[in-house]
């Protein structure tokens, strides 16, 4: 009877407080992630900003992507084939797999997908990522067939690279351009909402292909400007995660012990661009002296805190078919020696642009003047914003008018080869406004190892031609080599799975938030 008594007695209870009787709710995992810049489009075809498309990761998709570490890997192909002579390259699609809206994952959707890329009368910014491309055909449903105008070793990593992302058909048909602003894929997350300047947010894909993932409720990322706020908001739990945050704030998020600060390898090159079809710079000396002029020690414990370090090369470490060299070494002597040599005893007067305006590049940029000024180059510094880079150095239209004479940028190879470090920056056909070769640097060798390097797939054959063009260029000088980042983050130790990439975008793929 007691045991009797006792059992309606706990039931009486749990009906009173409605517990026991109903299983615990679970508190919803929710991430905030703070970035430094506003989005500029949700369009991963028509944006070259590494973190719009890293953030169109949630929603989106490719045939491949790359792991944490910049490793192809197969997402919404299952396998590949290539023809012998590199011209044809038959994928296996995966069964399965629906957008976001209901529609199939089909080769049909890829073919869509590259159609619109390719047709130029579309105007989008990735264009040539893919114009070797000569057409997309439908072999069955799960199969389809890339034949190119001309062999591409690249291909492969060029549709792992997140601007080759899949859209839904479907949602393509019914927003036309406003894509953009109603982003549909296959990815692990579903858009929620879009406030430019503001937030991103994005909530669980119950129909995701990968079971069991993803393995939290919600993901904001929310643009954070200023570099102290941006660390701020982790130490206040606002934030789980924040990139990048400030060298000089290391030592402050280390301490925490809520926090870990994780510094990571990356393939982001600093630079100093000097325009080789302008005096003084038209004289290889000159621009030797550039280099030896700088100390890229101090540079990088002035302006990051340690967390770079001399550039060992035109293509960074971690880069495939990257050619590792010894840095340029700081010898203010020999400068000033080649700059009398070239006919400028007392050195000369010149600009030196920004093509950022943050703390860390304005540091970068203030060290520069001091260390130039040393051996009688004399510079006035300028800091673009983004509308002024755009008009003053990417879309100028004739070389002989381009205003530019140093430039400071950074550039990290995205897909993950030495074509995507070397093609965009330092061949004769990237002159703006076509890519990004500020330096107008121009080398008939240079350009043929690297035009003849995407024709063939021996990779012995490839390391030869893309290392004779680093050697090419680095005795050129185009550039003053300056350092290679640290990529520098900071997380709740409460979160896991959350990674920042050597290119600068990120891996989230299992994320997850402990209780």
């Amino acid at each position: 009877m007691r045991t009797f008594r006792a059992t309606q007695w706990i039931g009486a209870i749990a009906l009173a407080f409605g517990v026991f009787t109903a299983p615990l709710a679970m508190a919803a995992k929710d991430v905030t992630v703070a970035v430094p810049i506003s989005l500029d489009s949700l369009d991963p075809y028509n944006t070259n900003s590494t973190l719009a498309q890293a953030v169109g990761k949630s929603y989106y998709e490719g045939l491949f992507g790359f792991d944490k570490n910049l490793k192809v890997q197969p997402l919404l192909a299952e396998s590949y084939t290539a023809s012998p002579d590199g011209l044809s390259y038959t994928f296996k699609l995966r069964h399965g797999v629906k957008f976001q809206d209901g529609t199939d994952f089909n080769a049909e959707a890829v073919k869509v997908n590259l159609d619109r890329v390719l047709d130029k009368s579309n105007g989008l910014a990735r264009y040539n990522q893919f114009n070797r491309i000569k057409s997309v055909t439908v072999v069955d449903p799960y199969t389809v067939k890339i034949e190119l105008n001309e062999p591409f070793s690249a291909l492969i990593n060029a549709l792992a690279h997140p601007s080759a992302m899949m859209i839904s058909p479907t949602a393509l048909k019914k927003w036309g351009k406003d894509i953009a602003l109603h982003p549909v894929g296959t990815g692990p997350f579903e858009f929620v909402e879009w406030k430019p300047a503001e937030y991103l947010k994005v909530k669980k894909f119950d129909g995701y292909w990968r079971k069991g993932y993803p393995k939290i409720d919600s993901l904001t990322f929310r643009t954070v400007t200023d570099n102290n706020t941006r660390a701020a908001v982790v130490q206040t739990g606002e934030a789980q995660f924040a990139y990048p945050v400030p060298y000089e704030q290391a030592s402050i998020l280390k301490a925490n012990p809520k926090l870990e600060l994780v510094a990571t390898p990356s393939i982001t090159t600093r630079y100093v661009s000097m325009n080789t079809l302008q005096k003084p710079f038209d004289d290889v000396r000159v621009r030797e002296a550039v280099n030896y002029a700088i100390n890229k020690d101090a540079l990088a414990k002035v302006a990051f805190a340690g967390y770079a370090f001399p550039a060992q090369g035109v293509v960074p470490q971690g880069v495939a078919f990257a050619e590792k060299m010894s840095p340029w070494p700081y010898d203010p002597a020999k400068a000033r020696e080649l700059l009398k040599e070239a006919g400028y005893p007392t050195g000369f007067s010149t600009s030196l642009w920004s093509g950022y305006n943050d703390g860390t590049s304005a540091k970068v940029v203030q060290f520069l003047q001091q260390q130039l000024g040393q051996v009688g180059i004399k510079t006035s510094i300028e800091m673009l914003e983004s509308g002024q880079r755009v008009q003053r150095v990417q879309t100028v239209k004739d070389p002989k008018t381009a205003a530019v004479r140093m430039y400071y940028g950074g550039w990290s190879a995205s897909t993950g080869e030495a074509d995507w470090a070397l093609r965009p920056l330092l061949t004769t056909n990237a002159w703006p406004p076509v890519f990004y070769n500020t330096a107008y640097y121009s080398n008939k060798d240079v350009d043929k190892d690297v035009s003849d390097a995407l024709l063939i797939t021996d990779a012995t054959k490839r390391q030869q031609l893309y290392a004779d063009a680093q050697q090419r260029v680095w005795k050129d000088a185009p550039w003053a080599f300056l350092t290679t980042d640290r990529n520098l983050s900071v997380e709740n130790k409460s979160l896991t799975g959350f990674y920042v990439m050597p290119d600068g975008s990120f891996n989230f793929s299992d994320v997850d938030l402990t209780q």
